[in-house]
């Protein structure tokens, strides 16, 4: 554990640093571009009107989820998505793009995984709120389980946390894991009950799913938002949740420290 108390120290001796190169990410990714970070937003919308009309209109011909219009109950499910896929896959790569950089100067390694994840949360609250406008402008009410919102939120960002030190550097030592991980993350979207509900599935093929952390996340947003459930009823799942993230970190911490020195070698 010495490990993780070590990494976590740096995050927090660093937090300046870290939001500081998270908003010049932010600046600078689509300074080129005419419509500039508009983009941001455009290219989730159109996926968002994609998904919709296949899924929602095409295949399911408009019906609800239960009470649930279903365009809301997918927003519930991608918008949440929309910043965990490119956080990790993103956040798996920090390390190695700016390796060469970091190598020439003293610097906290640990916290390029964080900066990208931070980096991507503006765009990812301001989605918040918008689906919060669209859930209450189609009438459906969440009430107090707003309230647990912090909880998913720190939820999301632990296991993201987790990975994404782990990942970056399994990525530097072997890069082919940069590709698996892409085509896993590919693989898990359409595995997570994100665009289709898993309710008429066989018992247990859905708690073979529910092994997946993203499933915890993904209905923990839903739930929230939609006013179905609380994050304790179920404190087996929440259990799991947390020892696989806090297992996953431990792993990432202890392999990080191990070959930080030696980053640079593998390139």
């Amino acid at each position: 554990m010495t490990h993780v108390f070590h990494l976590l120290k740096e995050q927090y001796a660093n937090l300046g640093l870290i939001f500081r190169m998270s908003a010049y990410d932010v600046k600078s990714q689509y300074q080129m571009h005419y419509l500039g970070a508009l983009w941001q937003f455009l290219t989730p919308a159109v996926q968002i009107f994609v998904y919709w009309f296949v899924f929602g209109i095409g295949i399911r011909g408009g019906a609800p989820v239960g009470e649930i219009p279903f365009f809301v109950w997918l927003l519930c499910g991608l918008i949440p998505w929309f910043f965990i896929g490119p956080s990790l896959v993103q956040g798996s790569n920090s390390i190695y793009t700016k390796i060469n950089l970091v190598s020439k100067m003293k610097f906290p390694v640990s916290i390029l995984p964080t900066i990208t994840i931070i980096s991507k949360s503006t765009n990812f609250y301001i989605m918040l709120v918008i689906l919060t406008g669209i859930i209450y402008l189609s009438g459906i009410n969440p009430g107090i389980y707003l309230l647990q919102l912090p909880y998913y939120l720190l939820c999301l960002y632990a296991f993201l946390f987790a990975f994404t030190i782990l990942a970056s550097t399994i990525s530097i030592i072997i890069r082919d894991f940069q590709l698996f991980l892409q085509s896993m993350m590919r693989l898990l979207f359409f595995l997570t009950p994100i665009l289709w509900e898993p309710s008429r599935m066989p018992e247990i093929y859905h708690q073979i799913l529910k092994l997946n952390p993203f499933y915890y996340l993904i209905f923990g947003f839903r739930d929230t938002f939609l006013g179905q459930g609380w994050f304790y009823e179920d404190l087996t799942y929440m259990l799991y949740f947390w020892l696989l993230t806090l297992l996953i970190l431990l792993v990432g911490a202890i392999m990080h420290f191990k070959f930080r020195k030696k980053f640079i070698d593998f390139l």
